[in-house]
């Protein structure tokens, strides 16, 4: 049952519907459960550009979306909308944040060390056919294997008691910073916008920026990134410091002081944050020109590293004043990359234009006729 002709409107939208669902139904019986686990990234992916971190209401997504992204952040944000906010969370220091993954592309030698983690980053881009016959048996005796493997090569690098030194880990650029380095700017406490709540306008304060380039369309950030990199802007990134791990999320006590000892602990959201650095020219109090060192800013929900380094580089090409770079453009960049936006408008083009394309064509035809009697006179 490929394809099915059914006349009239309302009937011919009920028979699609159908055949959407025939279609998902014919993949047979996939369990959320197992979309969030075995594809983690997707999840995460649906949850950072829904603005709602819900592993399990995500996996449902992605299961009714039949995989696709675009649909399935499309009902997470929709879903989202409908709920109530009871708190708002306290202000997360993302210096606290437990680290398991942490690198520096500027330094080799960095308090803490790097701590690689886990990473696809140093592996050959193979596809391994030995996974179309993968059994649960040999899943986990591979487990197993890999389980000792790490347990024993903890055991030898590194002494069981400085867990609490990895979670807690110093900021690469605290060092530039003290030695002034690092170019400076003033503190902003002002309220954040919502831009869930506050629909975008422009010049867009930072913390709408940053809000609309965290859960971005991944994919867009990246590119658009990427093109600022590539000459189509002026902000060429050197990784201070990458850091993944988990943040916890309080909130104050209810007809408590705000102390923190006191607040209540919710859970904690996984995270991945990028300090970029990038060489600029600055002029100090005497006029003169100096080259200092400028931070791109990147935080993104879940894993995804190349997302978080884009969002560094497009937060660095969004405060520059030169504006001859449509990556330096804050309507093009930030509406341009909302994934819910870009793709309600483009499907919106499969809709019926029958009015407006029937003016068009009139107009080219009226206009064809008109050249033609020209060239008869």
């Amino acid at each position: 049952m490929g394809y099915v002709a059914v006349s009239g409107g309302e009937q011919a939208i009920a028979a699609s519907l159908d055949l959407l669902e025939a279609r998902r139904l014919e993949g047979g019986a996939l369990s959320c459960a197992l979309i969030r686990d075995a594809l983690p990234e997707l999840v995460e992916q649906v949850q950072s550009e829904g603005s709602l971190w819900a592993p399990d209401e995500a996996a449902v997504a992605v299961k009714q979306a039949r995989g696709s992204v675009e649909e399935a952040v499309f009902l997470m944000r929709a879903w989202r909308s409908t709920l109530e906010r009871l708190y708002v969370s306290r202000v997360i220091d993302t210096s606290e944040m437990r680290v398991d993954r942490r690198i520096s592309a500027a330094f080799k030698d960095i308090a803490g060390g790097q701590v690689l983690g886990a990473t696809r980053d140093y592996s050959h881009r193979l596809i391994d056919f030995d996974l179309v016959d993968e059994t649960a048996a040999d899943v986990r005796e591979r487990l197993r294997q890999i389980n000792e493997d790490l347990a024993d090569e903890a055991d030898h690098s590194r002494a069981a008691d400085d867990a609490e030194t990895l979670a807690r880990m110093p900021r690469v650029l605290d060092h530039l910073r003290s030695l002034d380095m690092v170019r400076s700017w003033p503190t902003d406490d002002a309220e954040p916008v919502d831009v869930t709540k506050t629909p975008l306008s422009f010049p867009a304060p930072r913390s709408a920026v940053l809000q609309a380039l965290s859960r971005g369309l991944t994919q867009a950030v990246v590119a658009i990134g990427y093109a600022a990199i590539r000459g189509f802007g002026l902000s060429h990134p050197t990784v201070g410091e990458l850091r993944r791990g988990d943040l916890a999320v309080t909130i104050d006590a209810p007809g408590g002081a705000g102390e923190r000892d006191d607040a209540y602990y919710l859970g904690s959201i996984p995270a991945t944050e990028v300090e970029s650095l990038i060489v600029c020219d600055e002029v100090d109090e005497r006029g003169q020109h100096r080259s200092a060192l400028d931070v791109g800013y990147g935080l993104v929900m879940g894993a995804d590293e190349s997302k978080a380094i884009a969002m560094s580089v497009l937060d660095h090409s969004l405060r520059a004043d030169d504006v001859r770079f449509p990556t330096q453009d804050q309507e093009f960049v930030l509406y341009h990359i909302d994934g819910v936006e870009a793709t309600g408008f483009i499907s919106h083009l499969k809709l019926p234009h029958y009015v407006t394309f029937q003016s068009k064509l009139d107009s080219a035809i009226r206009s064809m006729a008109e050249k033609g009697g020209d060239a008869d006179a």
